[in-house]
Order: structure tokens, then C-alpha cells, then sequence
């Protein structure tokens, strides 16, 4: 974005607009100047940031478009940009990669793009390009601490001697930022932890916890028990009138809902169910959560007025979304965790909806957030306690939603799934009328980005080695199963 020292008064104005906050009159303001102006790279270039940040993606590609064409200085800077709306927002990764391929072109050592390229690389499966990426980084920029820590996460923890090492060596430089220190923090713990150094791994999540939290922007709130029971008490408290069933009528793309806690197997789930040839994996959607914000304030309280007819509309256009972002599927997962919080909306969008609620042992589930690299606006998960604290508040709503809608409800274990996949599978597809399914299917169709921390776990065949992690941790773990007798109990 462009400063405020253009001289040009219209010019001015759009960016107040834009720095009060005033996105969609600064957008409109930018569309006027360049409607009589349009050679003007740079308000191309803002227009797009406006335009994404708005939600406006296939626009903001135009505006993007324009500002190239027109030969705005840096265009790497342009082209990531586009590579993280075709990736993260639009799911079209061979047009990522070319983006990022051409930033690449126009300078070879932007490293913004080469640690995007390394990332789409995991996603698809390509552990040794995405190494040779982050390799690169390390010779241009050996003090790019993320690109180290990246290579650790690639590694299988087998003679990680000398990365621990190296890890350790990163996090006494007084150069690491606290972001950089999280993020090789949580490198360090994987690999210790893998190689069966128990306390050292639980210190070194504990320390990357801390500089998770040190690296939050500002503004970051705390996680605050009080608040989160009393939305969970609204949510339970909302009335949602029913809508009707629709007598068998299948939408297309048919949505198939997954969620509960991070690292309850959510992922696992969505690649099994992705083995079905007509089952398209479309990962942690935010298309209702922007609904939420945008049309249901305040929520849950707005789900009382929420009549038939823009009950309809609303789900008419979280299909035309699904249609838009994976054309031609039949049924299309939507995996967003968080989702446990909207299933009363979700059925009052799509009365036939079937929710696929993902559990995990709660200690094992608790440790496996806590040792995870999650973003600090969720700030339960940097604190024991707080994720054993939002545990209990899940699986209160969740008992609240399965007397309302525990047919259209099923349980699916992690540790059972591990124990008996085919079982599993078969009982899951049984209940979603996907019929049986095939044997040997693979569990990460081949081809298919995997966007989720979960990105090697599940490219791997189904083992057990996660299940019952908590007892490693046993000491460390005392004043967590203390809070949550009563659950582990069940």
C-alpha cells in the first residue's frame, strides 16, 4: 500500500478511508480516480490489497492484473500476492505456483516467495523440493530462522542430532525474533519428542508457547474463561427456529461438515473420506464464519429472526461459494474445527446436513494443541490449563447439540480409527450415504493438497503412535488431569 505523500487530493482521501477503516468507501474512492486515470500501477495495487482484504478475491486479482501490466515497481511483491488468493482462498495451487514462479523470475532471492513455494510443495506431498527451497533460503539468508525451522519439521526425528543442534544454536542468537523463536521452538520440541527426550520436548513447547504469545500483534486478547463459557451459554440459550427437511432433494455440491478440537483427527477423516471418488477435500473453509460476521450480528442472538426465506439465501450462497471454489463436486468436506460453534446455524441452513464430530482422548487431544504451532487470536492453545478450560466448554455445547440434533450427529473416534480404519470408514460412509468403501484406498489421494498442520502425519499409513501420547507426559500433565477427571472417566 502506498503512503499518504501523493499530492493529489482524491488521492489523499482514499487513504484516510482506507487508514480509519473505511475499506468499501476506500475502494470506491480508488475505482473512481482510476476510472478517469486508470495508468497508475501503484492505486492499482492498492485498489487489489482493498479489494482482498474486503473479500473481493477475483477482483483483486484484476487489480493485480492491471498494476503488472501497467509495469509497477517490485512485481514479485504483486505476484505472491496473487499466489496466496489462488492457494489460499480460490484452491487453485498450479496457478499459486506459477505466480510464485514468476516472482521468483523477476528476483531470485525474494525470499517471501521461496518460503511460500516450500510451503505449497508440502502441501502437495513434495517433501524433498519443499527441502531444497528451504535449503536455498538458509545459503542466501542464514539468518532466516523459519526456513530452518521449516527444514526441521521435515524431518522424520531419525540422527536429528545435529538439527536439534542447530535448532538450539538459532534460539540463543539474540537476532531471533519472538516470532522465529516460536517457530523453532515448536521445530525443536517435534524432533525431541520424536527421538523420546520427553521433558526436554515438553520445556521446548513450553518456551515456544511463551514466544508465541510474546510475537502476538497487539491487541491480542488472553484467553478469558468467563468469556468463553458465557458464548458457549448464548449459544446454548439461542432459539433457532427449525426449517423444514427437504424430503430428500440434495443440493450440488453436497456440503459434509467435520469439526471439534484441533487435533482431534479432523484431517485424517477428511483424506479418508477424499478417497471416495466423489468426496473433493475442501479443508478449513471460511465461508461461514464470514457469514457470521457479515450477516448474523450479533450472533447467536440473530439466529431468533432468522426467517425461512433468508435462511435459504444465506445457504444459497455458502453453495454458490462451494460451487464456485470446487466446480463439478458432489459432495465437498468442509473441515473448520471451529464449526462446532455454528452447528445450530449449520442445520438451520441445511436441515439434512450430517455432522461428522471428530474425538480424541481429552489429555491426548490437550497435549497434541499445546504442542501445535496455532495462531495467537486463539489463545487458549498457548496455555495448559486454558485448552483444558475450552475442552470442557466444547464438549458442553456439544452435548447441548446432540439432544437437538443427534441423528444427524456421529461420533467418530480418533483412537478407534487407529485401531480399526476399516471399521471406522465403513461406519462413517454408511452414515453419510456414501455407501462401502473401497479396500486399500489410499488415505491422501495423490495429487491433492493436504493445507493443515496434520500435512506429513496423514500421508503416512494410519498408526498408533499418537494415541495415549498423554502418558509421556505424565508429570507435566498432573494439574491438567486433575481439571478433567470427570471426562476421562467416560
Amino acid at each position: 500500500m502506498t503512503d499518504g505523500a501523493n499530492p493529489d487530493p482524491a488521492v489523499r482521501e482514499a487513504l484516510r478511508l482506507d487508514r480509519e477503516g473505511h475499506v468499501r468507501e476506500a475502494i470506491a474512492a480508488y475505482e473512481r480516480i482510476l476510472e478517469h486515470r486508470p495508468a497508475l500501477p501503484d492505486l492499482w495495487y492498492n485498489l487489489a490489497v482493498l479489494r482482498r482484504r474486503n473479500g473481493q478475491v477475483v477482483p483483486a486479482l484484476a487489480a493485480y492484473g492491471q498494476a503488472l501490466a501497467l509495469g509497477i515497481s517490485r512485481p514479485e511483491e504483486v505476484h505472491l500476492n496473487r499466489a496466496v488468493i489462488y492457494a489460499d482462498y480460490l484452491r487453485q495451487d498450479e496457478a499459486a505456483e506459477t505466480e510464485l514462479k514468476a516472482a521468483l523470475a523477476a528476483n531470485p532471492r525474494f525470499i517471501p516467495a521461496l518460503l511460500n513455494l516450500g510451503n505449497l510443495n508440502e502441501d502437495l506431498g513434495r517433501r524433498d523440493a519443499a527441502r531444497v527451497l528451504y535449503e536455498r533460503i538458509r545459503s542466501l539468508d542464514p539468518a532466516c530462522f523459519e526456513a530452518l525451522a521449516r527444514c526441521a519439521n521435515l524431518h522424520s526425528g531419525v540422527a536429528a542430532g545435529s538439527l536439534i543442534g542447530e535448532l538450539r544454536a538459532a534460539l540463543e542468537n539474540a537476532a531471533a525474533s519472538p516470532a522465529d523463536r516460536a517457530s523453532l521452538g515448536f521445530a525443536l520440541g517435534r524432533l525431541l519428542d520424536a527421538t523420546g527426550d520427553y521433558p526436554a520436548a515438553f520445556d521446548a513447547y513450553a518456551d515456544a508457547n511463551r514466544a508465541s504469545r510474546a510475537s502476538a500483534p497487539p491487541g491480542t486478547a488472553r484467553y478469558d474463561c468467563r468469556r468463553q463459557q458465557e458464548i458457549v451459554d448464548r449459544l446454548i440459550a439461542a432459539p433457532i427456529a427449525p426449517r423444514p427437511r427437504t424430503g430428500g432433494v440434495k443440493s450440488r455440491p453436497q456440503p459434509i461438515f467435520i469439526c471439534g478440537m484441533y487435533r482431534s483427527g479432523s484431517t485424517l477423516i477428511e483424506q479418508l473420506l477424499g478417497a471416495h471418488p466423489g468426496v473433493v477435500n475442501g479443508g478449513e473453509l471460511e465461508i461461514l464464519p464470514r457469514l457470521v460476521a457479515s450477516e448474523l450480528v450479533p450472533f447467536p442472538e440473530a439466529l431468533a429472526t432468522l426467517g425461512a426465506e433468508r435462511a435459504a439465501a444465506l445457504a444459497a450462497r455458502y453453495l454458490d461459494e462451494l460451487a464456485r471454489l470446487f466446480p463439478g463436486a458432489e459432495y465437498v468436506t468442509d473441515k473448520r474445527p471451529e464449526n462446532f460453534l455454528n452447528i445450530g446455524l449449520i442445520k438451520r441452513l441445511f436441515p439434512d446436513a450430517r455432522i461428522v464430530h471428530t474425538l480424541r482422548e481429552p489429555l491426548d487431544n490437550c497435549l497434541s494443541i499445546y504442542f501445535l504451532h496455532l495462531d495467537q487470536r486463539r489463545a487458549y492453545a498457548l496455555e495448559l490449563m486454558d485448552i483444558g478450560h475450552y475442552f470442557r466448554e466444547y464438549r458442553r455445547l456439544m452435548a447441548h447439540w446432540k439432544f437437538l440434533y443427534g441423528d444427524d450427529i456421529i461420533d467418530l473416534s480418533y483412537d478407534a480409527l487407529v485401531a480399526d480404519s476399516q471399521a471406522e470408514r465403513a461406519r462413517l460412509q454408511q452414515f453419510l450415504g456414501l455407501g462401502a468403501p473401497a479396500p486399500g484406498a489410499p488415505i491422501a489421494p495423490a495429487g491433492r493438497a493436504v493445507k493443515t498442520a496434520s500435512v506429513w502425519q496423514v500421508r503416512e499409513p494410519i498408526h498408533r503412535r499418537s494415541s495415549g501420547r498423554a502418558r509421556h507426559y505424565a508429570r507435566q500433565l498432573g494439574e491438567l488431569r486433575a481439571s478433567l477427571a470427570d471426562l476421562l472417566a467416560e
